[in-house]
């Protein structure tokens, strides 16, 4: 693993714990105190504050060698057995974040080292205890590859007329960069340093105080890379993770292991994956998609493994299939915020080239290897002859308009159909949502059972009354469970049994949500942490706070921002102030709840991340997306405003602040209107849901009633 740390005999470790504690405690100890360490090289922390070095012997910031001291045995004995160790969550590579402090004369919000002793004492092994501060969502591996970590920077400044997989990184970065930061605008990722780019970085370097001359030497390379990592939250205890919007899921780890001689549909993945990947990281070669597991895949994979610390072994087992899937997504979701398989735009036709046409064609084979009609075409990105037919095979199969044109409807079949077989749903020729011909119930396995799950699992995502499930082909409590909760929200018998009535059911409703309504778009709510922030304050949560300060500043000019330093400087205190001055609350440059909680709907008020969320449709219109907990933006100041009219004529009904924040109050109205409407009460608006309301509203405004 590229990781510049060296062993120094345990000394490194000794200096933070004390002799003797229980030795679950101590691992406990050094596995956060490794994990530190790695999270600073991994993220090039310092160099993107313009250090030249990866590491510091400041015990404020990192950990701290003396040479020569005693060291005990059992402090020896440990680190030589987990030196090559460290913590990060399931599915990623990154080292976790792991913040900690003593626990008496420091406090933090991550472990505390005096109260791991306690725990220690109670039973907990080292997991345990990390997982008791850091929560379930993390995992100890071990690497044998802790090495030097190669230079991010490419060595010589990118300018315009510059090309290749370092340009790329860059437009990459700055485009996610950009859903935080609007006011950049964004780039086409193509390689290509061209005038577009050099002004998104002429818009950065300005904003963040560097020498504006749109060429991007060490220090904006470096500054890209520390913002890009801030806003994707790496180094932070709140890093992002993957959220369940809904929409179909791809990228299951297939259950075997993949090697030369390996075919079929899991193989296609992978090289479609390493394929996209060879784009931004010239180290991992391109192969081809052709679901044959040859000496070029096995190449690419060694290659992959070699960059991202892996065991070299050229075989794609979970770890290497979940680290290779995260990278792709993690560009993915870069470069698309409308998130993976999302249509689009525009049709595609016959003469087409570029990403979109490789998708289809990558989803085309893949649906080729369940479904005997559909010819095996090559993922060039050239919408040819061979392509169009293999649409319209597709198109004849699933009972679309065959024309050959990739349209939304193809579109959205293609990326249905595509993850129905990744995820191992369907049996051959099988077309999704064919009930199985009997009732399925506990104790029932396979396909079918495998089926129903998943859609159970991605209608969770919308109503908080179904839990979230495994979809694992087994129809136990945790499916039955599943079942009733469904049926009981949508008026069926509840009797946790997928007879014919409950199966045609929870596919209408799974398609209605995909093709009519759109995914579960919101945002993070970061709840106040319980914790007054003022001059001298320094976490995770203080990063949050002058983020926060700089994304109102763009709409406020008398709000002003701070640097994402962490540290709650006179700086952070005076935007604070600024914010505080700027809506009317008293001036105390200090961060309390009800402070944080201002901030907080302010910017979900702003929140621009997404065009889709910040720029309204014709007025009435459909947004696209479900509105539920947590959503922002104009569509939810519409419905509001369309809600509290509705409320002023009837005299009844819950009024609600035309913030543009779907909060608990929200639910609650929305709640109200669905029973007076007499449709499903979900507290969530979907299609049926917003045309309820603005038919109501509109019927009012045509009558000409005051409102």
């Amino acid at each position: 693993m590229p990781f510049s740390v060296s062993r120094q005999e345990g000394g490194e470790f000794a200096g933070f714990v004390c002799f003797p504690w229980p030795e679950q405690a101590l691992r406990a100890n050094i596995h956060a105190q490794i994990s530190l360490a790695l999270n600073r090289v991994y993220t090039e922390w310092y160099p993107s504050k313009g250090y030249n070095f990866n590491i510091t012997n400041s015990t404020s910031y990192d950990q701290y060698y003396v040479h020569g001291r005693e060291v005990f045995d059992v402090m020896r004995r440990i680190t030589d057995d987990i030196f090559n160790t460290y913590v990060r969550r399931p599915g990623t590579i990154d080292p976790y974040y792991t913040e900690y402090c003593d626990g008496k004369s420091v406090t933090c919000n991550g472990m505390k080292q005096w109260g791991t002793v306690t725990l220690a004492q109670n039973g907990m092994n080292a997991l345990q205890i990390l997982q008791y501060y850091y929560g379930n969502n993390i995992e100890i591996v071990r690497t044998n590859r802790i090495q030097s970590i190669p230079e991010s920077y490419p060595g010589t400044p990118l300018r315009i007329g510059s090309t290749g997989t370092s340009v790329r990184t860059i437009q990459r970065q700055l485009n996610r960069i950009a859903r935080d930061y609007p006011s950049f605008g964004t780039v086409t990722v193509d390689g290509v340093y061209g005038q577009n780019t050099a002004d998104v970085v002429k818009k950065f370097q300005k904003q963040f105080g560097l020498t504006v001359d749109g060429v991007v030497g060490r220090n904006t390379w470096y500054k890209i890379s520390y913002i890009y990592v801030a806003v994707k939250d790496l180094a932070e205890l709140t890093s992002e993770g993957e959220a369940n919007t809904g929409e179909p899921v791809d990228g299951v780890y297939p259950g075997t292991s993949l090697r030369e001689g390996s075919t079929g549909a899991a193989v296609e993945q992978v090289q479609f994956w390493l394929s996209e990947l060879s784009e931004f990281d010239s180290s991992i070669p391109s192969v081809n998609v052709d679901g044959i597991f040859g000496p070029a895949t096995t190449a690419a994979v060694r290659a992959f493994q070699e960059r991202y610390g892996l065991t070299v072994d050229g075989i794609v087992g979970r770890d290497t299939w979940n680290t290779l899937y995260n990278q792709y997504n993690s560009i993915e979701e870069d470069l698309d915020s409308g998130g993976a398989g999302s249509y689009p735009g525009t049709p595609l036709r016959r003469g087409d080239r570029g990403e979109s046409v490789r998708l289809v064609q990558f989803y085309l084979r893949v649906a080729a290897t369940n479904y005997s009609t559909i010819p095996v075409i090559a993922v060039d990105g050239i919408f040819g002859g061979g392509t169009e037919n293999a649409v319209r095979a597709f198109q004849q199969f699933f009972g679309l308009s065959v024309d050959g044109v990739v349209g939304q409807l193809t579109w959205n079949k293609l990326y249905e159909v595509y993850t129905d077989v990744t995820n191992d749903l369907m049996a051959p020729d099988q077309r999704p949502g064919t009930y199985p011909g009997s009732p399925l119930r506990q104790g029932d396995t396979g396909k079918a059972v495998r089926e129903v799950q998943y859609y159970l699992y991605l209608l969770s995502a919308y109503y908080d009354s179904i839990p979230a499930i495994a979809f694992d082909g087994v129809f136990g409590p945790a499916t039955t469970e599943a079942v009733r909760a469904y049926q009981q929200l949508f008026g069926l018998t509840v009797d946790g049994v997928v007879g014919p009535a409950t199966w045609n059911s929870i596919y209408a409703q799974y398609q209605r949500l995909r093709t009519a309504d759109g995914p579960a778009l919101s945002f993070q709510l970061y709840r106040w942490p319980g914790e007054v922030f003022s001059l001298g304050s320094e976490s995770r949560w203080v990063v949050y706070l002058q983020f926060l300060l700089q994304f109102i500043g763009f709409f406020y000019e008398t709000v002003q921002g701070a640097d994402l330093t962490g540290l709650y400087d006179p700086e952070t205190q005076a935007g604070v102030e600024s914010f505080q001055r700027t809506f009317g609350l008293p001036v105390t440059g200090v961060v309390d709840e009800t402070v944080w909680n201002a901030m907080v709907i302010v910017y979900l008020s702003l929140a621009a991340g997404s065009p889709a969320i910040q720029t309204a449709a014709a007025e009435g219109e459909y947004p696209g997306f479900v509105l539920l907990l947590g959503s922002a933006g104009e569509p939810v100041r519409q419905l509001q405003t369309y809600m509290n009219d509705i409320a002023k004529r009837y005299c009844q009904g819950y009024f609600v602040p035309e913030t543009g924040v779907y909060d608990e109050q929200m639910v609650k109205a929305v709640t109200e209107f669905q029973r007076g409407l007499g449709l499903t009460q979900t507290g969530v608006v979907d299609r049926a849901t917003w045309d309820a309301i603005v038919d109501l509203w509109r019927t009012d405004q045509n009558a000409g009633l005051p409102g």
